[in-house]
């Protein structure tokens, strides 16, 4: 038996003390609202109405009843309501500040397409976006991970100021390794390798000075820069080196290299307060996000 549409039938009887009436307000045939109300009496095991009478009256034990049938249909009445609004709730995502805006637009129509009702964009820090799901500001971030426990995995290498000698259809630019960035005796200055804000993460910025020094670069050639733009400056004004994705350092009009040693990687998952949040944005999203990160084909993971 289902004791809601029973309570509501029994309660819209009662307030119009007609079956014909209360049928009308419960929007079912009267045929319907008297089962559903013979239902109720059955489960109950009590009368509610006296039917003896020409106007349906409530029994004593009816009367008793009725303010519990009431608060029911009304609680599931609220249940419908907040699941509706729930449906429609946006999710909200953390993600990296370093995605571009058109990739952005594209991320949100994809989240349209797969059946998300809004896609709400919160572009923050790595430390901010973890604390943004730790505290269930949004409902999901992107936050990092060592490449070995990703979902999705970017691999960074060192871009320079273009080289307006090198044709646009040329070879990949040459692989670029620590050690030949090691100053020597009779340079006046040496280059530094610059790391952006989204790369001042332990397992990337660790490994690095860690490279660095094995590599025997000064303490001072492997830096975190206070801002992506600032880094941008400094390797378009010298010979400086930022690290960064393919697909980011042509965003940014530089000049990509492959880091030859250390293989070094951006990892991401996702952080979500629910389970099953994080796990629906992995299936639904999971290529999409891929190609806003910068994740080659080859390493966009499965839904």
């Amino acid at each position: 038996m289902d004791l809601v549409a029973a309570s509501r039938a029994f309660v819209a009887v009662a307030e119009r003390g007609s079956f014909t009436d209360g049928a009308a307000i419960a929007g079912v045939p009267q045929s319907v609202a008297s089962r559903r109300v013979a239902a109720l009496e059955r489960h109950l095991g009590q009368r509610v109405f006296d039917r003896t009478t020409r106007r349906i009256v409530l029994t004593p034990f009816g009367r008793d009843v009725l303010p519990a049938a009431r608060r029911l249909a009304e609680l599931a009445d609220a249940l419908e309501h907040d699941a509706a609004r729930a449906a429609l709730r946006p999710l909200s995502l953390a993600v990296p500040e370093t995605i571009a805006t058109r990739d952005l637009a594209a991320l949100d129509v994809a989240a349209r397409a797969h059946g998300y009702s809004a896609l709400e964009l919160v572009p923050a820090g790595p430390a901010a976006r973890r604390r943004l799901a730790e505290t269930a500001q949004v409902r999901a971030a992107l936050v990092p991970a060592p490449a070995a426990d990703a979902v999705w995995t970017v691999p960074l290498g060192l871009a320079t100021a273009p080289d307006a000698t090198r044709a646009p259809d040329a070879p990949v630019a040459p692989v670029v390794r620590l050690q030949a960035l090691r100053p020597s005796r009779t340079e006046r200055s040496s280059r530094t390798v610059w790391l952006q804000p989204e790369d001042d993460v332990p397992h990337v910025r660790d490994r690095m000075v860690r490279e660095g020094q094995s590599a025997g670069l000064l303490p001072s050639q492997v830096a975190v820069a206070r801002t992506l733009a600032a880094a941008v400056a400094e390797v378009l004004r010298t010979t400086d080196l930022l690290l960064c994705s393919a697909v980011q350092a042509g965003e940014l009009g530089l000049s990509w290299h492959p880091l030859g040693d250390p293989d070094v990687a951006r990892g991401y998952v996702v952080s979500a307060a629910v389970r099953d949040d994080a796990r629906d944005l992995r299936q639904r999203l999971g290529v999409d996000v891929a190609g806003c990160l910068g994740v080659p084909p080859t390493g966009a993971p499965s839904a």
